[in-house]
């Protein structure tokens, strides 16, 4: 008696050229529907306060660095403008935006010019100052940035030397 072994037929054991081909070319279409979409999606959002203000700020800097002028830089609240102010020019940026209730450049933190209120739970500082002025080595007068939203209100610290933010130890926050 003979055992016959049955024989595996030769079958298909990968992909085709053509299957790889349409696979990589549906892959490449989802991704660039998804890649307009979320820009169409970011692009149309209202810009928050804190990009307004470091567009002025940026703005200020540059100005300053490139003319090695001081620049001032200050908020306008009836025309919703900031005004860069150099001895060469006068540049006035508007801030068109629903979500910006108001922003207010407040003096370093130090106990003799600290003076706030509470409203609805929040401590408001009520010291402000005019103008900050950005010079043209790269620093800025040394200042804080109060952003009030219509959800919150917050205070940044900004570094003389760079420009920009200062951290705060976690236990301040």
């Amino acid at each position: 008696m003979s055992v016959s072994i049955p024989r595996i037929a030769a079958g298909r054991t990968g992909f085709t050229l053509l299957e790889v081909l349409v696979t990589i070319a549906l892959i490449a279409l989802l991704t660039g529907v998804l890649v307009v979409g979320t820009s169409r999606l970011l692009g149309d959002r209202p810009k928050t306060p804190d990009e307004l203000f470091w567009l002025a700020a940026a703005a200020a800097r540059k100005q300053a660095l490139l003319n090695n002028q001081p620049v001032r830089l200050s908020l306008d609240k009836k025309s919703r403008e900031f005004i860069l102010t150099s001895l060469a020019a006068e540049t006035r940026m508007p801030f068109a935006t629903t979500q910006l209730a108001e922003i207010e450049f407040l003096p370093p933190k130090s106990p003799s010019t600290y003076s706030a209120i509470l409203i609805a739970g929040e401590l408001v500082e009520t010291h402000t100052q005019p103008f900050v002025t950005f010079y043209g080595d790269g620093t800025c007068s040394p200042f804080r940035v109060q952003l009030k939203s219509s959800t919150q209100t917050r205070v940044l610290e900004i570094d003389p030397w760079t420009c920009a933010p200062m951290l705060t130890p976690l236990a301040d926050r």
